[in-house]
This record gives C-alpha cells, structure tokens and sequence, in this order.
C-alpha cells in the first residue's frame, strides 16, 4: 500500500513532466551512441528535437495533464529504439527469443510464429502514435477550442489520421531527396502499400483511445448522452456562405 501512494504521489507531482524530460534525455542518450545508420538516425530526429522543444517552450503558459505527458513520453521512446537501428533493422524478434529461453522456451521464433515476412516495428510504432498522441491532442481541443462532446472525440482523430498522412508525405520527400539515407528513412521493406497500412494502424491506435475515453466518459459524467446530442445540434440557425460574404 506505501508503494501504491509512493507512485501516486509521484504521478501527480507537478515536477512529473521534468522528471520525464530527464528519463526521456538519458534514454535518448544512450540510444545515441553508434547507431549503424548515423545519417538515417539524424533524419529520424528531426522532428523529435522540434516536438521536445515544442514542449518545452509551451510548458509555462500550457502546461499540459501528466496522462498527457506520460503518453507522448512512451510514444517518443519507442521512436528512439527505431532510430537508432532504423526502423527495418530493429532487433525486437531476438530480444523476444531471448526473453523467452529465460521462461524454458529455448529456440522460440516469433517471425514462424506468426508467419511475419518483415520486421513490423514500425507498424507497432505508427500504431502507437494513434494510440498515445490523440489524447493530448483532445486535451488541447477541449482546453483551446472548448469543443465538446461528438467533437471532442471526433476532431482529436482527424487530427491523428492528418498527421499521420503528413508524415508519409514527408517520407516520401525525404526518399526523393536524400538518396540512400532517404531509403532507409522510408523503411517500406519493399510492401508497395506500406504508407497506406501506416496510416490505416495510426487510425486504429486513435479510434481505439478515443473509443475507450468514450466509454470512461459515458461511465462517469451523468450528462454525457445530452452533452454529446448537443454538441450535434446547429448552434446558429442561420447558414454561412455566400449571405455572409454579401454582408
């Protein structure tokens, strides 16, 4: 029980966020050290310095929930495990066969197990995104916008699958552009539909956290139902088009 209020405790500190920032930076330095692929590895990161920094800059005037926090704190350390080997090359098959000779079960294969043809590393990370991004992204909506009901679920997801497309954009230019280190950045492992499953498990990994926020929500706010009916209903009465721009 000590322990339960020791984590507790530390969950709803308000240095939580920093405490996270300083695991996040060690775990990204030792990820940092000889990476096979160095240019590959700088190109992955990016957008991870911009989206840390982001954070932190907006930390004091924005500071977000530790839910919120903690989720992208999980989603950005997978990230640096598929940096640092690349996505394609991330050794996760050997270090469940080793995991597993531990409980007895010596020569466990997952690849024949599940009759997987590639490494799927990055599916599980695309699928995390969707999972663990789209709830700040609904915390920024609810606390900005002040949407509510139907549209604090559904926006949050629309978001989600943007970004998700986005990046598949931007891999594509970067495969356009950087010759080898753009290949591996790309990561298709020769599957000619690798963006569109990409984006088809970011859009899982979020439909699946807000359908579950969904019915927390529904379990605990007694107006969640007329809430969510209300948000449906035109709040002016007069359409906007064309009438507008005469005025």
């Amino acid at each position: 029980m000590g322990l339960k209020k020791a984590i507790g405790r530390i969950f709803h500190s308000r240095r939580f966020p920093l405490w996270l920032l300083a695991a996040f930076l060690a775990w990204f330095a030792l990820w940092a050290i000889r990476p096979p692929h160095p240019s590959d590895f700088i190109l992955e990161h990016l957008l991870t310095v911009a989206g840390v920094g982001v954070l932190c800059a907006t930390y004091r005037w924005f500071r977000m929930s530790n839910i919120s926090y903690m989720l992208l704190f999980i989603f950005l350390c997978l990230h640096v495990v598929g940096a640092h080997y690349t996505y394609a090359e991330v050794p996760y098959e050997e270090w469940i066969a080793t995991a597993a000779s531990w409980f007895g079960a010596e020569g466990f294969d997952l690849r024949s197990a599940l009759g997987f043809q590639r490494n799927h590393y990055d599916r599980l990370v695309h699928f995390a995104f969707g999972l663990l991004c789209v709830y700040p992204v609904r915390e920024i909506f609810l606390r900005v916008a002040r949407v509510k009901g139907f549209w604090g679920y559904y926006l949050p997801l629309d978001v989600a699958m943007s970004f998700s497309m986005l990046y598949e954009l931007l891999e594509w230019a970067v495969a356009m552009f950087a010759g080898d280190g753009g290949q591996a950045y790309l990561g298709t492992q020769g599957d000619e539909w690798d963006a569109h499953k990409d984006m088809a498990l970011a859009s899982a990994g979020a439909l699946l956290a807000m359908s579950a926020t969904a019915f927390i929500n529904w379990r605990l706010k007694k107006d969640f139902a007329a809430e969510f009916i209300d948000s449906l209903k035109p709040k002016d009465p007069a359409p906007l088009g064309e009438s507008e721009v005469k005025e």
